[in-house]
């Protein structure tokens, strides 16, 4: 391992530095904004705060562990496996999430007389606990064989008998399952479905809004139209993840379908700098999409960073005037538009 870094590694590595405390905040603050926020507290972002949560994890985890991984570090074989593995849980738990919020959204639009009685917040909570578990399978699998020891062994490539090896992604992550069981298997098959779910969302609430009928809301044109407002900045989400991830992926086709194909090496920085990425984007996308976040997140920081509210200025929860000043924030609440 040298003690100087190429400058395309030390941009890289500066990039992603940025990246993970971006993440962090961000997602944080989306936690946040959904604890404070009543209005906010429904199925769909019960499910993105499961989508904030493993980007959470990825701005304090596996950033951490790509920029270890990225400098040489000599470590055991199935130590280097087990951050790979991280990452790969992290990123099912987001397809998953993504996917479980583009099928709350359809049934919102299909069901509107029956959607809280069906979609309760227990069966979403057991929905995300189960996509969680689905994603720790998944990303999980290398771990009970199906891995790069054997051809490491075959080839001689491991440095001593105790399984020691230089980590990189693709030393100990086969490429077999990467590409067959891990892109063709859990990564397109949901980006099909929910590209297939939005367009179905679409057509809906199109179709609804120009017949303007429904028995109830007293004023269809308003409920259908926050959910057009809702359901496109939710399929940006979508799309931008796809954006994010794709790129990595079809490298990995490549290596796999043509193992001489030169692959150069600031192209592979860049398609890991766009998977990292997407973990902070998605607040952004929050912040100028969805107006309770936004609003959200405005008083977070006014009120928590710097400070701007004096102690006495709000109504004291339980008096009087605190029980009317929360009746007209949970009135406000109700007007607000979801975007």
């Amino acid at each position: 391992m040298t003690s100087t870094l190429s400058p395309s590694k030390a941009l890289y590595i500066g990039m992603e530095v940025v990246i993970a405390v971006s993440s962090v905040i961000g997602n944080v603050m989306v936690v946040w904004a959904v604890r404070i926020n009543r209005s906010l507290r429904d199925t769909t972002f019960c499910f993105i705060v499961s989508l904030a949560l493993a980007d959470i994890a990825v701005g304090a985890l596996v950033i951490p562990l790509a920029i270890t991984i990225s400098i040489g570090l000599k470590t055991h074989f199935y130590s280097c496996l087990l951050v790979a593995c991280t990452v790969l849980v992290l990123t099912q738990s987001s397809i998953l999430a993504l996917l479980a919020i583009a099928i709350d959204r359809y049934l919102r639009v299909k069901i509107p007389m029956s959607y809280k009685r069906v979609v309760t917040p227990r069966r979403a909570g057991t929905a995300v606990l189960l996509c969680w578990l689905v994603s720790i399978i998944v990303g999980l699998t290398p771990m009970l064989g199906w891995n790069n020891l054997q051809r490491l062994r075959d080839n001689g490539s491991l440095l001593t008998d105790d399984l020691v090896v230089i980590c990189e992604f693709e030393t100990v992550i086969s490429m077999d399952y990467m590409v067959y069981f891990n892109f063709f298997g859990w990564v397109l098959p949901p980006l099909l479905l929910m590209l297939a779910i939005y367009v179905e969302i679409f057509y809906m609430i199109h179709k609804q809004l120009n017949k303007k009928v429904t028995a109830s809301h007293a004023d269809p044109s308003r409920y259908f139209g926050k959910e057009l407002k809702l359901a496109k900045s939710l399929a940006l989400v979508l799309f931008l993840f796809a954006v994010s991830w794709l790129p990595l992926h079809i490298l990995n086709c490549i290596t796999l379908f043509c193992p001489a194909c030169d692959k150069p090496v600031f192209l592979i920085y860049i398609a890991i700098i766009l998977t990292h990425g997407n973990s902070a984007v998605n607040p952004i996308v929050y912040a100028f999409r969805i107006k309770k976040f936004r609003t959200a997140f405005r008083k977070i920081w006014k009120l928590y960073v710097l400070c701007q509210d004096p102690v006495g200025r709000l109504p004291q929860r339980g008096s009087q005037r605190g029980q009317s000043h929360e009746r007209r924030l949970r009135q406000n609440d109700d007007d607000d538009d979801d975007v």
